[in-house]
């Protein structure tokens, strides 16, 4: 039977929209008075009361007409963008401390106020998500953050009913009626066929309002036809590995709203409507504990933030339907100020599908290798420390795509040592034709080579083709084909292998790349992408680059250590070209500066290569981040000095 033949009988014997979608027996009173009293709760609290006194002190920050036109002027996005989420900020911590605080009168004025001032918008829509510059296509433009307003407001009304007026109510009834529910029943909106993030947060944001709003059954249903056609658009952007290609955050954002809004329709359907019985739907929810590379550092694939915390309201209802899903330890749950406008779905739920009996755990040894995103993920344990690396193969017209074939993170011991610089600024160049000029975005700012000049192009017909894919006790690897990614007229072919040894006390990356030429190319540059300043070292008759992270004394002072260890045998055969690199392993010896005996020995990162084929350059950068700040980033350019028709070039990374 269809979701459609299911939907049709399960409108006629709907639960009753009441407090007991939310709260065991309806209870709310009870719910907010146990979570106050309980220590698994107080810092969470603590933080939303602190977001209190802070707005409470400050004015309502103005939507003006400057600040709405900046997007159209110069294709910035911020300026506009930080006032309207300071507000959606405002207006979600005013309602949850209504919640919190029934007796404190300033919060329910202060959330009354911001209701009818959010009412009051022009548009609950971004000026980067509309199309049309006339009044009425705006007016009836729906987007990621009107469909989240709306949703909102719908769980406000029916949480805090008692406590807001009845025209407050009426007024936020007709706003999400007319700017979310009769756009959707007549108009067809491109995300509504969407395969990412987009038809999962606006078709549930807009079926989960009308679940709790909607009393005419016949356009209830209307919706939901809708609303379930967007979900299995959505669910088709996944393969069967589960993996969401637009990383963890877009998989915390995107999935999640589908969660939230297939939660509410099992309730009110009473059980008829179950999407979590779907098989995918399982798989893409173990996508989170795949991610982890250690602490709070992730694989950041795509537009992804190199650090990600969970939602712990999220993660405890999906380890409550799933047996092998794993419940993530306190430490990594998201705080209430880490979104930019601390969403109302998410933090609700962080409180409401909290289990404080779920004690979780930190990410342990495991490998995985997801054959659709054709992602190689694995993380080993020295005792005491966690170490990890991700490769990427996949193709370059991915959601937000980034032009990554053969690209790899490698992480140890709290350290990022391999990087992805992860999502820049959003603006209109940013996804728009200048997009790959962007270096978090383009092949330049990942750890893959420059042929002849020639950077990754993007496109469907830039694809890693899987030669080998293994997961093992002793050895991960990936070997990829790419020569379709690069449009080097003198390329013939391209595999790079990468391997990770996991028998060493700590775990070893070899990367081998072969190259064939029809010609000789006039230049070769293997690139090697860093946020940890690199540094060129001679041992003996082995040069390096070494990474070392700064340490701090117990004043915090950052220092600079340098140290080079030694050992007198370590030599490994690389690959067809029968050159050899040499890997030094720890051990105490003389260093190049007496270290400050105030600090621990701190961890390195040795890139060991072969000085007869490459000259290293280090090189240094930066771009703006996704907050519009200046970033520093690194590259080593191992320049190939005299290439020919065929290459064979390795690099070993040891942990020093």
């Amino acid at each position: 039977m269809s979701r459609e033949q299911e939907l049709k009988p399960a409108v006629t014997r709907w639960a009753s929209v009441d407090l007991r979608l939310y709260y065991p027996n309806g209870d709310q009173r009870s719910f907010w008075e146990d979570i106050q009293s309980s220590g698994a709760y107080e810092e969470d609290i603590a933080q939303i009361r602190r977001e209190g006194v802070r707005v409470l002190a400050e004015p309502i920050p103005q939507l003006t007409y400057d600040l709405f036109a900046r997007f159209a002027r110069q294709g910035t996005r911020l300026e506009y963008e930080k006032v309207y989420f300071e507000r959606r900020r405002r207006l979600n911590t005013c309602a949850l401390l209504t919640l919190l605080e029934p007796g404190k009168e300033e919060y329910l004025l202060a959330l009354q106020e911001m209701i009818w001032t959010i009412c009051d918008e022009y548009t609950w829509c971004l000026p980067a998500h509309l199309n049309g510059e006339s009044s009425a296509n705006i007016r009836s433009t729906i987007d990621l953050f009107s469909a989240e307003t709306g949703f909102t407001l719908s769980e406000i009304r029916l949480l805090l009913q008692d406590r807001l007026p009845p025209l407050l109510i009426s007024r936020m009834e007709d706003e999400v009626a007319r700017r979310l529910f009769t756009p959707f029943l007549s108009d067809e909106f491109g995300w509504e066929t969407a395969t990412h993030n987009w038809s999962a947060v606006c078709a549930g944001s807009i079926g989960s309002a009308a679940l709790l709003m909607m009393e005419d059954t016949g356009k209830l249903e209307e919706i939901l036809l809708k609303t379930e056609r967007c979900m299995v658009y959505y669910l088709q952007g996944f393969g069967a590995d589960g993996a969401c290609l637009e990383g963890l955050g877009y998989w915390n954002y995107g999935f999640g709203y589908f969660v939230y809004y297939a939660d509410l329709l099992l309730k009110r359907s009473q059980g008829a409507m179950d999407w979590f019985r779907d098989e995918k739907v399982s798989r893409i929810a173990l996508f989170q504990q795949r991610s982890f590379l250690g602490g709070r550092a992730v694989v950041n694939f795509s537009d992804s933030q190199p650090e990600s915390a969970v939602h712990i309201g999220l993660s405890h209802y999906l380890a409550g339907l799933y047996e092998d899903f794993e419940t993530p330890p306190p430490s990594l749950r998201s705080a209430y100020g880490d979104d930019h406008c601390s969403r109302w779905a998410p933090t609700l739920r962080n409180l409401i599908w909290r289990d404080p009996g779920k004690p979780g755990s930190e990410w342990g040894e495991a490998s995985y290798y997801l054959p659709d995103a054709r992602w190689l993920i694995s993380r080993v344990s020295d005792g005491e420390e966690l170490y990890a690396f991700a490769a990427k193969g996949g193709r370059n017209d991915e959601p937000h795509n980034h032009n990554d074939l053969g690209h790899f993170i490698l992480y140890g011991a709290g350290e990022v040592w391999c990087s992805d610089l992860g999502c820049g600024e959003y603006t209109a160049d940013y996804f728009g034709d200048g997009r790959y000029d962007y270096d978090c975005n383009g092949s330049q700012g990942h750890s893959v080579p420059i042929i002849d000049g020639h950077v990754q192009r993007e496109g469907a017909d830039s694809e890693a083709v899987v030669l080998e894919a293994a997961t093992g006790q002793e050895k991960d690897m990936l070997t990829v084909e790419l020569t379709s990614a690069y449009r080097a007229p003198v390329l013939r072919e391209f595999v790079r292998s990468l391997e990770w040894n996991k028998q060493e006390v700590r775990p070893v990356l070899t990367l081998r790349d072969r190259f064939n030429f029809h010609s000789p190319p006039g230049s070769l540059v293997e690139r090697i992408v860093t946020r940890v300043q690199p540094e060129l070292k001679q041992l003996d008759d082995c040069w390096m680059v070494v990474l070392r992270a700064a340490g701090a004394d117990e004043q915090g002072e950052i220092r600079e250590q340098e140290q080079v260890q030694r050992k007198e045998e370590a030599a490994e055969e690389l690959a067809a070209d029968e050159r050899t690199w040499k890997r030094t392993a720890v051990q105490d010896s003389e260093c190049t500066q007496v270290p400050d005996p105030s600090m621990d020995d701190r961890l390195g990162l040795a890139i060991h290569y072969d000085p007869g084929l490459m000259e290293p350059e280090l090189k240094a950068y930066t771009f703006r981040d996704h907050d519009g700040k200046d970033a520093a980033w690194y590259a080593i350019d191992f320049n190939v000095k005299d290439p020919g028709l065929c290459v064979n070039i390795g690099l070993g990374f040891q942990f020093i």
